[in-house]
């Protein structure tokens, strides 16, 4: 059919169009998808030219082709990809490979994320976690000008070792006149010794005139009762009897005379007794002053208590040093991890579970530890500044309680010190996971 003849009836079904409606195919560039080739012509249903509309069926209208429009260059190029590749097939179909490979790689991986996942559940770990220590400052007790300081900066020095040294003139004389106290006090107590072995031969001396005297007025006591008997009966002179009297009564005062020089000998004893006991008390405080000094000495050599690393030096030579004034900070070889988890990771964490550390200043090593103790509370409630929940709004937050990890085997070669950080990992769980077991199989 020409194109004319076309026209001519397109106006005619136009021009009729109030009369009696028409339909018609929608044009495949409006309501079919890019890919759908609907030919290179439009099929219109319409009456014929000169036909009644009574007279036009469906099935004998004729069909008017109009040539398609070819505005749009992109659906031209999707119907002619279609015709060459013919209608879309499903991927499966396409690329069986591909989904063959896609679909076993999916599986390893769901299985490596169990594993993972199986895994892991035996472990609790956190990064907030560092290396911890008692380290304190170390300082003179006594006053004086450093006259040396054997150590340099981050210096390892065991115990015992030599920090500074303190000028100990003023002490070693100071040690002197104790010391020299301290004989005085011992010589003085060796004169009352001697004086009191003197004193014991007078008490002696003293003891045999008394039984010198006792024996004297015993020959008395017999002299003077002969001669009152004799005297009585006529035989003797009262004057004899008068005189024997007077020699009883000399012997009994000459008793009594040594009797008393006897007490005095032996109360001074007594006396150098108790100024023995004030020359040994002497002699304590002597001794304690001298110990004193000896400590004062000591004193003047800074030395550390235990093995550790100088840190933060500030003494040098030719400084003044003050009882209590810092002269280096010390950290302890004794250091420990505090590590803050979580309190729901808490639940079965006990001491003594074993601890991988590992160290951000030395990622290479894995040092091996254990749970020492896991603190009873949490580290806000320690602070300076507790939280009081009880006032003002309340927004629950999962809190930290600090857990002490001891290392097994620290390392000697490198620096552990307080403030670095670790990633501790605990085992929580003893059993075997289905990894180890089939790495333990295999």
């Amino acid at each position: 059919m020409s194109l004319e003849t076309n026209d001519q009836a397109r106006g005619e079904l136009l021009e009729r169009e109030l009369e009696r409606p028409q339909s018609f195919e929608a044009p495949a560039s409006a309501e079919r998808p890019a890919w759908h080739d609907p030919g290179d012509s439009v099929h219109a249903r319409g009456r014929l030219p000169g036909q009644r509309p009574d007279e036009c069926r469906v099935d004998e209208c004729r069909v008017a082709e109009a040539p398609l429009r070819r505005d749009d260059p992109q659906q031209e190029r999707d119907r002619e990809q279609h015709r060459v590749r013919g209608p879309r097939r499903g991927l499966l179909r396409r690329h069986p490979l591909a989904f063959l490979v896609g679909l076993i790689l999916c599986i390893l991986v769901t299985g490596a994320g169990y594993l993972y996942w199986d895994y892991a559940r035996h472990f609790e770990t956190t990064d907030d976690a560092f290396i911890a220590a008692r380290q304190f400052s170390i300082a003179p007790k006594v006053s004086g000008y450093i006259t040396a300081v054997p150590v340099s900066d981050n210096q390892h020095v065991e115990a015992g070792g030599v920090i500074a040294r303190v000028d100990d003139r003023d002490y070693q004389v100071a040690l002197e006149q104790a010391e020299a106290q301290v004989a005085a006090a011992q010589a003085s107590i060796q004169n009352i010794d001697a004086q009191t072995t003197v004193q014991h031969a007078q008490i002696s001396a003293n003891e045999a005139q008394r039984d010198q005297a006792q024996a004297a007025l015993v020959f008395a006591q017999q002299e003077a009762a002969r001669y009152q008997d004799l005297a009585q009966k006529g035989a003797g002179s009262i004057q004899n009897a008068q005189r024997v009297t007077s020699q009883l009564h000399q012997q009994e005062a000459a008793l009594e005379s040594a009797q008393a020089t006897l007490k005095l000998a032996q109360r001074q004893i007594e006396a150098l007794m108790a100024q023995r006991k004030s020359a040994v008390a002497s002699l304590a405080q002597a001794t304690a002053q001298r110990d004193q000094a000896q400590l004062n000495v000591s004193y003047t050599t800074v030395t550390a208590a235990q093995a550790g690393r100088v840190v933060q030096l500030s003494a040098a030579i030719g400084q003044f040093a003050q009882p209590g004034t810092a002269l280096v900070m010390f950290v302890p070889d004794q250091v420990w991890v505090t590590a803050n988890f979580k309190e729901n990771q808490l639940d079965r964490m006990r001491p003594g579970e074993p601890v991988t550390l590992a160290i951000d200043a030395y990622p290479e090593r894995a040092i091996r530890g254990h749970v020492d103790s896991v603190q009873p509370g949490s580290g806000t409630a320690f602070s300076l500044l507790p939280a009081q929940n009880a006032t003002g709004n309340y927004v629950k937050i999962v809190q930290r309680v600090p857990v002490k990890v001891v290392m097994d085997d620290p390392p000697t070669d490198v620096a552990l010190g307080p403030g670095m950080s670790v990633v501790p990992t605990v085992r929580i769980d003893p059993t075997p996971s289905l990894y180890e077991r089939l790495r333990g199989r295999l």
